[in-house]
């Protein structure tokens, strides 16, 4: 019974996800999560011992966030008829696949049209100012939020899902949120935003690694071990200690080069290369990194239940 409890919520929650993605009607935790991080930010990022206080909110937001769902899960527990349910529910907010690799095609598809169009689209989905990236750079930008997300909105929190069950999976989703919105090495965040980038390196150091495995391992069946140095040696390149193996697995995957210069908040980011063939992209480029995507995916999905099983 007990592997039914679990398996049962992992698997609506993933159909949940491949259905219907973050729908803009449906209310969202992270938007939530979001709101509680801006507040925070705007009463403590002031005045003196800027990077305590960044601490403090991060470690109070996480810990709140899991306890608040041990908390719920508790009052549902009596009947598989509740607990079930609100499990499935939470797990499906906290998986991120279906939306990224939706919005990555409309990038596509709009810088297509026009490249003005393509900075519009490609700003919903990155960080850094998109006013006057060329076509190449907006759909490298695309590919490499796509591949950042594998791990970040997929994989890694399938990987807490194991290691902790879903008040942990909720927790790495805050985790996860507060490095987006304030993890910057920026003037305005690089104190206060320090705790939450480093809890965030440390939540994320085995489930990056996990995915760029994951994803280069059809191409290593097939033969292309080189993958496998090309991901070692690249992905140490990058400023973080794990966005880079993601990165570089599909830079390796489709031969072509991300990286370079990119601005955010005013202050130009000068980041290293990952891959050396700098060649134009395409869509067929787009398609490949969404079959790697979701092949990563279902792979992960089957590990856990595998670790369910077991």
């Amino acid at each position: 019974m007990m592997t039914l409890e679990l398996l049962i919520p992992l698997l609506i929650g993933w159909t949940l996800d491949l259905l219907l993605g973050d729908p803009q009607w449906l209310p969202h935790p992270v938007v939530w999560f979001g709101k509680m991080i801006a507040l925070g930010e705007h009463r403590l990022n002031r005045g003196a011992h800027r990077q305590l206080k960044g601490a403090f909110l991060a470690i109070f937001l996480i810990a709140l966030v899991f306890a608040a769902t041990w908390f719920l899960r508790q009052l549902c527990r009596s009947s598989v008829y509740f607990i079930i349910p609100l499990d499935a529910i939470l797990i499906f907010y906290c998986l991120a696949g279906t939306t990224l690799v939706r919005e990555v095609r409309e990038v596509f598809r709009a810088v297509d049209r026009s490249v003005e169009e393509g900075r519009k689209q490609v700003a919903r989905i990155v960080g850094r100012d998109t006013s006057a990236l060329s076509a190449q750079e907006i759909r490298t930008a695309a590919l490499e939020t796509l591949s950042e997300n594998l791990s970040d909105g997929v994989v890694a929190p399938l990987f807490w899902l194991a290691v902790g069950g879903v008040p942990a999976m909720m927790a790495y989703k805050m985790v996860n949120t507060l490095d987006s919105m304030i993890g910057y090495r920026t003037e305005r965040y690089r104190e206060f935003g320090c705790w939450a980038a480093r809890i965030d390196d440390v939540a994320n150091y085995l489930p990056a690694r996990l995915t760029a495995l994951l994803m280069i391992l059809p191409s290593l069946c097939a033969g292309r071990f080189s993958l496998f140095t090309f991901v070692w040696k690249n992905a140490r390149r990058h400023a973080s200690p794990n966005s880079g193996y993601p990165e570089a697995a599909l830079a390796g995957i489709l031969d072509c080069r991300f990286g370079g210069p990119h601005t955010y908040f005013g202050e130009v980011i000068d980041k290293p290369f990952i891959g050396e063939n700098e060649r134009t992209l395409n869509l067929a480029d787009m398609q490949k990194a969404i079959r790697v995507n979701r092949s990563t995916e279902t792979m992960a999905i089957m590990i856990l239940i595998l670790i369910y099983c077991l």
